[in-house]
C-alpha cells in the first residue's frame, strides 16, 4: 500500500499507546480510541513515549472516546484497526466496531489482534466480516499514565501472522511493512496457532502463582515448589499443543522450539535454576498482568484466556490439566471474593497442597 495509512487502535492501555506512537512517528494517521480521562489528557498535552532514545512527545494522535467517535471524526475508512484491549474487552470491542461499521455505513478494516492469551482472533473472525491477522508483541512496557508509557527494555519485537484468511496475502506484507516502517522488529510466522500459543507459554509463567499468593516473581520463584508448579503447567500446555497438532516455535530471542523438549522431559532439577535465575531474578519485584488486574479489583481476569486457555483446549483434545485448572479457578476464585484473597497471599503451602491433590499425589 503506498501512502500514509489510517489506522484505528481500539485499547488505550501500554500496548496501544506504544504502538499508536510508534506508528504516528512513523508519519501514518493514527486514532486512539480510548476512555474520557485518556482523551482529556492527551488533547491537552499529547501522549509521551520514553525508551533508549530519550522521552518523545506525540501530538499527532487523535484520541476518542469511543469506536463510534473514531469512524465519525475520521475523513476517509480505516485501513486497518488494532485491538490492544484485554483479552476479557475484547468481546465487547468486536460488537462496538461491528456496530460503528453498520451505523456510519463504513468498509470495514482489516483486523490486526495484538493482545495476550488464545482466543482472541477467532471472537474478531466471528463478529466482522474481514481480514484478521494475529499478532505477539514482545516489548516490555509499562503505562505511568494516560497516554504516558515506557520501554522497559530497547527492544521492539513483534511476530505477525495471517489467521483469516491463513497464507499469504498482499495485505499480510503491507501490514509487516506497515509495522517494520514504524520501527518494530518483524517476524513473519506462517502458523498464527503456533505463534499464539508460544506467546501463551511466555504469558502464563509467573503469572497466576504471582497472583494468587500476592508476590512478586523474586519471592515466588525463591521457593522451588512454586517452581515446579510453574514446570508441572507448561508440561500440561506443551502437552496439549502437541495433541491439537499445535507447534512450539522461536519467538524473538526466546527459542521455544528448541526447549520445547527439554521442558516437557527434563528432569525439573535440571529446569528450576534456570527459571530461579531468568523469572525470579530478571523480573524481580515488578509484578504481571494477572496480578495487577485482582489485587486492582478490574473484577475481571485474563487468566481465562491463558491457564484458562489450557484447560478448555485439554478437555477438547482429552489432556488432563490439574495444575492448570487450579490455577485458573482460583485465579478467578478470587476475583468473585475478594475477602478470600488474605487466605492465600504468601500461603506457599496451600497453594501447594491444592495442586499436589489436583494432581492425585
Amino acid at each position: 500500500m503506498s501512502g500514509a495509512w489510517n489506522v484505528l487502535i481500539i485499547g488505550a492501555g501500554a500496548i496501544g499507546c506504544l504502538v499508536g506512537s510508534k506508528l504516528a512517528l512513523s508519519g501514518q494517521r493514527v486514532t486512539l480510541a480510548g476512555r474520557a480521562s485518556f482523551v482529556e489528557q492527551v488533547r491537552a498535552r499529547g501522549m509521551q513515549l520514553s525508551d533508549e532514545t530519550g522521552t518523545h512527545t506525540v501530538r499527532n494522535v487523535r484520541p476518542t472516546a469511543g469506536v463510534l467517535e473514531a469512524f465519525i471524526r475520521s475523513e476517509t475508512a480505516f485501513d486497518l484497526a488494532i485491538l490492544t484491549v484485554k483479552s476479557y474487552d475484547t468481546a465487547a470491542a468486536a460488537e462496538e466496531l461491528r456496530q460503528a461499521l453498520a451505523d456510519t455505513g463504513a468498509p470495514p478494516p482489516a483486523l490486526l489482534s495484538i493482545q495476550n492469551g488464545v482466543g482472541n482472533e477467532e471472537i474478531l473472525a466471528q463478529a466482522i466480516a474481514a481480514p484478521v491477522l494475529a499478532g505477539s508483541i514482545t516489548t516490555p512496557v509499562s503505562g505511568e499514565g494516560p497516554g504516558i508509557i515506557r520501554v522497559d527494555k530497547p527492544r521492539y519485537g513483534l511476530g505477525l501472522a495471517a489467521w483469516r484468511p491463513p497464507g499469504p496475502s498482499a495485505l499480510f506484507d503491507d501490514v509487516c511493512a506497515l509495522m517494520q516502517m514504524a520501527g518494530f522488529a518483524v517476524t513473519p510466522f506462517a502458523d498464527a496457532p503456533a505463534m499464539k500459543w508460544t506467546k501463551l507459554l511466555m504469558n502464563m509463567l509467573g503469572n497466576a502463582t504471582c497472583a494468587i499468593l500476592d508476590e512478586p516473581p523474586e519471592v515466588v520463584f525463591a521457593d522451588s515448589r512454586m517452581v515446579d508448579v510453574e514446570i508441572a503447567a507448561w508440561r500440561e500446555a506443551l502437552a496439549v499443543m502437541r495433541a491439537a497438532g499445535v507447534a512450539a516455535i522461536d519467538l524473538d530471542k526466546y527459542p521455544f522450539a528448541k526447549l520445547a523438549p527439554l521442558i516437557r522431559y527434563a528432569p525439573a532439577a535440571l529446569i528450576r535454576p534456570v527459571l530461579k535465575g531468568q523469572i525470579g531474578g530478571a523480573r524481580g519485584g515488578k509484578m504481571p498482568s494477572l496480578h495487577i488486574d485482582l489485587h486492582g479489583n478490574k473484577g475481571r481476569s485474563e487468566v481465562r484466556w491463558l491457564n484458562g486457555a489450557v484447560v478448555a483446549k485439554g478437555e477438547e483434545v482429552g489432556v488432563p490439566v490439574p495444575v492448570n485448572g487450579v490455577l485458573a479457578a482460583t485465579v478467578l476464585d478470587l476475583v468473585d471474593d475478594p475477602a478470600a484473597r488474605s487466605g492465600w497471599k504468601g500461603n506457599h503451602d496451600r497453594l501447594w497442597q491444592a495442586v499436589r491433590s489436583a494432581q492425585g499425589k
